[in-house]
């Protein structure tokens, strides 16, 4: 069984950052974020396989960063220059996807955490 707890959401101005950390118990071959606004559905923001492989989504892309800390069992999304439009619900997921690549597909994550929202005002 794997359980995942999201940390460090908040209220941040416009270009501002944040740091979101997950801790995760259990062995996972994938973690993801995702994201999700009200009235919106569930969108895949960015993941790190085991192998190190990383995708971002378009619309993050060279703003959010992820890594992990092997010794801590923690995966972090460093988010700079937000945006009000990143204003969500952010989500870590894990998945036992074998898969050589980063899947960007919520279905293809079988463990949620509870959420940690991230608000951006303009």
């Amino acid at each position: 069984q794997v359980q995942l707890v999201e940390s460090g959401g908040g209220l941040v101005q416009a270009g501002g950052s944040l740091r979101l950390s997950c801790v995760v118990s259990g062995r996972t071959f994938t973690t993801g974020w995702f994201r999700q606004a009200p009235g919106k559905e569930r969108e895949f923001v960015a993941g790190i396989k085991w192998s190190g492989l990383i995708a971002y989504s378009d619309s993050v892309k060279g703003r959010f960063t992820i890594s992990r800390d092997n010794a801590r069992n923690t995966v972090y999304l460093q988010m700079n220059s937000l945006k009000p439009e990143d204003t969500a619900v952010y989500y870590c997921a894990a998945a036992h996807s074998a898969s050589s690549t980063v899947s960007k597909s919520s279905r293809d994550y079988a463990y949620w955490g509870q959420g940690t929202q991230v608000t951006v005002s303009s």
